[in-house]
Order: C-alpha cells, then sequence, then structure tokens
C-alpha cells in the first residue's frame, strides 16, 4: 500500500512513512509536522500495531550507514565481574 502511493506519486520518494521510518514518540509529537502523510500514518502504519506499539528511543543513526554499522562503546563483559 505504501509503496503503491509512492509509484502513484502521492508521496515523494523521500517524503513518506517508509523513508522516514522509524518515528520515535518525540517526533511524534513533536508541534511541527511537515509530511504529506498523517502523523498517524507514521505511529501506526498498520492497524495490529495499534494494541502493542514500541517506540524507537532514536531515530536512524547516519542514515543507512549508521545503521549497518554500529560501533558499540560499551565496556567489556569482563569489566562488569
Amino acid at each position: 500500500m505504501d509503496i503503491a502511493k509512492v509509484e502513484s506519486g502521492e508521496w515523494s520518494e523521500t517524503g513518506n512513512p517508509l523513508h522516514n521510518a522509524p518515528h520515535t514518540l518525540a517526533y511524534i509529537c513533536d508541534d511541527e509536522w511537515t509530511h504529506s502523510y498523517s502523523r498517524n500514518t507514521a505511529a501506526y502504519p498498520v492497524d495490529f500495531v495499534g494494541k502493542s506499539k514500541f517506540w524507537p528511543t532514536v531515530n536512524r543513526i547516519d542514515d543507512v550507514y549508521g545503521d549497518r554499522n554500529l560501533i558499540c562503546s560499551c565496556p567489556c563483559v569482563e569489566s562488569y565481574r
């Protein structure tokens, strides 16, 4: 359904819920909303999500590169012993 809206031109290739996901709670609740899709579409892309929504705490990190190349800065496990 979302891809069909991009194909038909209703949503742009970069201004659609798939491209901008994940939508954090802070982002959904922000006073300014400039997207061509609704906040409800961003928060609950399908009906069943409304019953068990998980809110991500951060948006994408450095777009796709950061999502695929995370660097953990946590101490090693042995340091907790």
